[in-house]
């Protein structure tokens, strides 16, 4: 698009906030344009939800002013979303006010008054031009990308994560012109998240978001906007472009501390050695797993120690996992699952969500019992277990009462330590911040509180299940230098693929079905691997012409509205009777039924070959009126 052609969405104007006598951000000014995907960057606590939700109208500010162009539709994904609990998931939907729905009901109704041929055409146009024939397999194909396929249940039975999966699909489906967004791959697994990137990568967008994700940044934004100290810096480029500006501004700029240019000096210097984003295909299969664990290996070397951990050293024997098993609901989590941990293991755990991950961790931990199996852990371990769970604050505590209750230093090599006050500081609360009541604290500070409180504790196996969620950027570079440099056993649960790259070097994918697999690389290597074998696949299978059939007809006109729903049900009914035909056909060789058996089944499977016809018949009828 050419400067002079240039949309502005909205502009936000001489913008200030505070709480009491906290002052989050003054005259701050910045505009948002057409196609723009910009992410915004800033440490936690210093007013990125509030900016969001003064940009959404949830909230005003104390000076200036939002400026909105007339008839911007703007959708909002917060991090607690507002959601109608007696509602169900597809109801949910349905009861939006997403335009798509108007222009349905009124082409409903014009439908029963095709003489009016002037409101019939209107209807009939402003179908096409929503794109709203498809809206229901739209919704459908969504909802179950983000796994929300029981469409009938209700939204106050669903998981925190849930609720904001269903936000999300609410907001894509608005098609907004303008879509703002806190954290939202929050609570999605990587499968969600990749589908999600190469979505608004895809999509003629406008997006506004607060991410951690630096993928995500890296692979989606187009601009990169950061709020510093309470000033605000724009950058026109990805997450990248954005670690290079900022390194030769902070060069610039005398009074930065030397800690925060450190930390992105690292920061920058690791993202100029990855890869450029993989392609579908890969360059070439990974065939060897001994090649990618030397890669690992390599990655690993590279890694100047600085702070050294005197911690209690691991004996020979650490953890070992006896062929355990678990099952809920009927649902095998792992079976007969054996590994021995060696010193200084580095693993990632990654999977589905509901794949049993965070059940595992239980299991080693010791608070949860197999069904199966046992787990045997070293004399010497000493287990250092972050959970998604967060931390119990007493009321009226300090920040720095809080983590004396857990330690007072951590030990260095050569008499020297860390003291809590030290690692606060680390971990980016200074002196002031020590003395303030948590109570007032963000909930990315709480995280970052508790992060604290359990490595003060000096653990020679660290276990750390979802530690980057609500955690800004400049934590997670503190937190993976700390961990960079911790020399004992690390088990890492995390959906941020950046944070695994550059941690783990040794997956535990987690498949479903019970199956984990064992997996030498991080998780790029893991993703290049299974994408050189689905392009091997591909490749092998050799394109099939298939006569024509109720599977591979295409569409050439339209149908009205419900004729069109009915279609797509028919499609999804007569899958599922082929099915059920198959399966009931196979029986009769398999099982050892007795004469009224036989005489029983064979209506059944009648009934199903009728039914089959019959809706055969209908969708070839369909089939036919859209191609007259």
């Amino acid at each position: 698009m050419h400067k002079n052609q240039t949309v502005n969405y909205l502009s936000v104007e001489h913008v200030a906030k505070s709480y009491g006598e906290r002052i989050l951000f003054e005259d701050i000014s910045f505009g948002i344009n057409q196609g723009q995907k910009i992410g915004f960057v800033a440490k936690n606590g210093t007013g990125k939800t509030s900016l969001l939700n003064i940009l959404s109208g949830i909230d005003t500010p104390d000076k200036g002013a939002v400026v909105y162009r007339k008839n911007l539709t703007v959708a909002f994904l917060s991090q607690e979303p507002n959601l109608n609990t007696s509602l169900t998931i597809e109801q949910t939907i349905l009861a939006s006010d997403n335009p798509v729905l108007e222009v349905i009901q009124t082409y409903e109704k014009a439908i029963l008054h095709p003489e009016q041929t002037e409101n019939y055409q209107a209807a009939f146009d402003a179908m096409d031009a929503h794109d709203a024939w498809d809206f229901e397999t739209r919704y459908k194909q969504i909802l179950f990308k983000l796994k929300l396929e029981n469409l009938n249940k209700k939204v106050g039975d669903l998981s925190g994560g849930q609720k904001k999966r269903l936000a999300l699909a609410n907001a894509l489906l608005t098609k907004p012109d303008l879509l703002v967004m806190d954290e939202p791959t929050n609570h999605l697994d990587l499968e969600m998240i990749e589908w999600l990137e190469a979505l608004f990568a895809k999509e003629n967008l406008t997006l506004f978001m607060v991410t951690h994700d630096r993928y995500f940044l890296e692979r989606v934004c187009n601009e990169i906007v950061e709020l510093d100290q309470g000033n605000l810096y724009s950058y026109k480029g990805n997450y990248s472009y954005y670690l290079e500006k900022r390194d030769a501004r902070i060069e610039a700029e005398t009074t930065e501390t030397g800690k925060a240019k450190q930390l992105y000096k690292k920061e920058l210097d690791w993202m100029r050695r990855q890869p450029k984003a993989r392609t579908t295909k890969s360059k070439s299969r990974i065939d060897d797993f001994s090649e990618i664990k030397d890669k690992a290996h390599k990655r690993r070397n590279d890694h100047q120690v600085e702070l050294e951990l005197n911690m209690e050293r691991l004996g020979t024997k650490v953890v070992e996992i006896h062929k355990i098993g678990k099952t809920y609901d009927n649902n095998t989590l792992f079976n007969g699952f054996e590994y021995n941990f060696l010193r200084a293991e580095r693993i990632g755990i990654i999977g589905k969500n509901g794949t049993g991950k965070s059940t595992f961790l239980n299991i080693l931990t010791g608070s949860l019992k197999p069904d199966s199996g046992k787990v045997v852990i070293g004399d010497t371990v000493k287990f250092g277990y972050y959970t998604q769970r967060g931390i119990n604050i007493k009321e009226g505590q300090k920040v720095i009462d809080v983590i004396r209750e857990f330690g007072d230093y951590i030990p260095l090599k050569k008499g020297r330590q860390i003291s809590a006050q030290g690692l606060l500081e680390r971990f980016l609360f200074d002196r002031k911040k020590q003395y303030d009541f948590v109570d007032k604290l963000s909930g990315g500070e709480r995280k970052r509180l508790y992060l604290c409180t359990v490595l003060i504790q000096n653990p020679n196996f660290l276990i750390l299940d979802e530690p980057t969620n609500d955690l800004d950027i400049v934590t997670l570079n503190v937190l993976e230098s700390f961990l960079l440099d911790f020399p004992g056993c690390l088990i890492v649960v995390s959906h941020d693929r950046y944070f695994m790259d550059k941690i783990v070097d040794h997956l535990f994918v987690f498949q479903g079905g019970g199956e984990i697999l064992d997996f030498p690389g991080n998780y790029s290597d893991y993703r290049t691997y299974e994408d050189s074998k689905i392009s091997e696949k591909r490749d092998e299978e050799s394109p099939k012409t298939e006569k024509k059939n109720w599977k591979t007809a295409t569409t050439k006109t339209k149908l009205g509205y419900q004729e069109q729903k009915e279609y797509n049900r028919l499609e999804r009914d007569i899958a599922k009777l082929e099915r059920d035909r198959d399966s009931l056909q196979q029986k009769f060789a398999t099982e050892n039924w007795d004469q009224e058996q036989i005489n029983k089944q064979s209506k059944t499977l009648q009934d199903i070959i009728d039914g089959l016809s019959e809706k055969e018949m209908r969708w070839f009828e369909l089939s036919e009126k859209m191609e007259q």
